[in-house]
């Protein structure tokens, strides 16, 4: 485009001039832009090999500025070889000024346009050079976060299963037909933790799932102590939540709710849609939250989760109710924060 605007521009000055041919002025300027052109094609193919120095602005430059002297002699040897011969050609004399007139002139000339040309170079290479490591960095970003989510989920999955095998362990001794149920159900609870495995992320139905095999085990060792409430929105049983997520919320009100007392405890799990949120609700009576008492691994581990997954728009907040505590968590209804 450049090229045609500039034999346009000639043909327009030249062609007053009775004694200029129309041939002519695109023979002038279309000489210039066939070697012109092959030089940039040739700086555009070479680039990789100095884009380690785009960092280094004059460095870069250099390299390129060095190849100057040979473009100037390829240039002009070029370019002028070709009007002579079509002017030779055409029976005609192609008159030009003095050689050493003509090496300086296209010599300053040449250099203002490579100028130019590594400028819009340099510009374009940086720019890519920008989204390649862009790139990287969110690659990058994503594998750590990747490593960090896999490693709180493995931390997850020995806690709670040690637990419920320490809850058979003390039946064993007192009920061994219970315990020997709780096998059963220890082993549903495993195949459906094990499958989570294979996901970060899992529908709410197969969360509640696994949270219903757990409290399946918790209530038969706090038998006659507890009830067990569930108010679940179905519409949202296809939501997407982390694995794993609930479980340790509930874990937590069995273990502050249930047994340090020896009343009666409800524990409620509401599950509903809040605003652009799914908001989750495990609600334990008979316990309070101690002004000093600080997270413990089931807590910091969800907050972690949801931070990596979510960033701010998911929160996790554990406070005293009316009559004991409540765990909520509330997870953005879209995607996932990068």
């Amino acid at each position: 485009m450049f090229w045609l605007l500039m034999i346009s521009v000639s043909i327009g000055n030249e062609l007053h001039n009775p004694l200029t041919r129309w041939w002519e002025p695109v023979l002038w300027e279309g000489s210039s832009a066939l070697v012109s052109t092959g030089w940039m094609l040739l700086a555009v193919w070479g680039r990789g090999r100095y884009a380690q120095h785009l960092g280094r602005p004059l460095t870069w430059f250099g390299c390129y500025l060095r190849w100057l002297p040979l473009v100037f002699i390829s240039w002009i040897a070029v370019v002028y070889a070709i009007r002579l011969g079509v002017y030779a050609m055409a029976d005609r004399t192609y008159e030009h000024p003095g050689w050493g007139f003509v090496i300086v002139y296209e010599s300053l000339k040449l250099t203002y346009f490579s100028g130019l040309w590594l400028g819009v170079l340099f510009g374009i290479e940086s720019f890519g050079q920008w989204q390649l490591q862009w790139r990287r960095l969110l690659q990058t970003q994503k594998a750590l976060a990747e490593a960090q989510l896999a490693h709180l989920q493995g931390q997850l999955r020995p806690h709670f299963l040690f637990n419920a095998l320490n809850t058979i362990s003390a039946l064993m001794h007192t009920d061994v037909v219970r315990a020997d149920r709780l096998v059963a159900e220890l082993g549903d609870l495993l195949r459906v933790s094990l499958r989570s495995n294979e996901h970060e992320m899992t529908p709410l139905a197969d969360e509640l799932r696994m949270l219903e095999l757990y409290a399946g085990i918790m209530l038969e060792r706090f038998r006659d102590r507890v009830t067990l409430d569930w108010q679940v929105d179905r519409t949202l049983l296809k939501t997407p939540v982390p694995s794993l997520l609930l479980q340790p919320l509930l874990e937590n009100a069995f273990k502050h709710g249930v047994e340090p007392t020896v009343v009666h405890v409800r524990i409620m799990v509401s599950v509903r849609h809040e605003a652009d949120s799914l908001e989750v609700v495990i609600r334990n009576s008979g316990s309070r939250l101690a002004p000093e008492q600080r997270d413990g691994v089931g807590l910091r581990n969800c907050r972690e989760r949801l931070g990596i997954i979510y960033g701010s728009a998911a929160s996790l907040r554990v406070d005293n109710g009316d009559d004991g505590v409540a765990a909520r968590i509330a997870i953005p209804m879209g995607d996932a924060a990068p």
